[in-house]
């Protein structure tokens, strides 16, 4: 999909579109690579299956976009809003997403390595099967979020919020998790081998078949055997 009209405005890679208003408009496969739609407003916009690789979209409003499949590596989405987007099976690695409000987003599937969601703010967002590896998440709001099954392998999750995640044999060897809250958290069968706990608040989290090696690092005077942990 080449150059076309969609609400008066030309729609082609490299378009200069900061501002503009594509409320629902249907972009479905668009090509928009390095294109500058900083502050536009697409919400409630159809890019599924959309090519935005590199484009610029600093503080736009995706608020409820269709973004099922699309190509996102490399983006600028820094403070965008994307709540209640759906972004399942869309590639996001490389991403800067920091700041984003993702409160509700579907990204069910998909690939995030690499990505910068530092002080972002995921609760409630479905994470399930997502590839996060390597992914930036310090201080990043993940209260009830769904990462059931994710690869968070070497992910930094640093002083993030976890209260009541859901991360149910997600992997996260070798993740930076100092000072996390993981209150409530489900890490039952969870991969912890390598990973980085100190000083994390695991008040109540559920660790049961979670597994560990002598490279894990727990919280002091955490009884990690007494709460299920299998060492490996």
């Amino acid at each position: 999909m080449e150059a076309v009209e969609v609400n008066g405005y030309t729609i082609e890679p490299g378009a200069d579109l900061g501002g503009a208003n594509l409320t629902r408009a249907d972009l479905g496969g668009a090509n928009l690579e390095r294109a500058n739609l900083e502050r536009a407003n697409l919400e409630r916009a159809n890019l599924e299956r959309a090519n935005l690789e590199r484009a610029n979209l600093t503080r736009a409003n995706l608020e409820r976009a269709n973004l099922v499949g699309a190509y996102l590596g490399w983006t600028d989405l820094t403070e965008a809003n994307l709540v209640g987007a759906d972004l399942r099976g869309a590639y996001l690695g490389w991403a800067n997403l920091v700041g984003a409000n993702l409160v509700g987003a579907n990204l069910i599937r998909a690939i995030l390595e690499g990505a910068r969601l530092q002080g972002a703010d995921l609760e409630g967002v479905g994470l399930t099967e997502a590839n996060l590896e390597r992914v930036g998440l310090g201080w990043a709001n993940l209260t009830e979020a769904n990462l059931v099954g994710a690869n968070l392998r070497r992910a930094i999750l640093e002083g993030a919020r976890l209260q009541g995640a859901d991360l149910e044999g997600a992997g996260l060897t070798e993740a930076n998790l100092v000072g996390a809250n993981l209150t409530e958290a489900n890490l039952v069968g969870a991969n912890l081998v390598g990973a980085n706990l100190g000083w994390a608040n695991l008040k109540e989290a559920k660790l049961t078949g979670a597994r560990a090696d002598r490279n894990t690092d727990f919280p002091p005077g955490f009884d990690a055997v007494a709460t299920g942990v299998i060492t490996v």
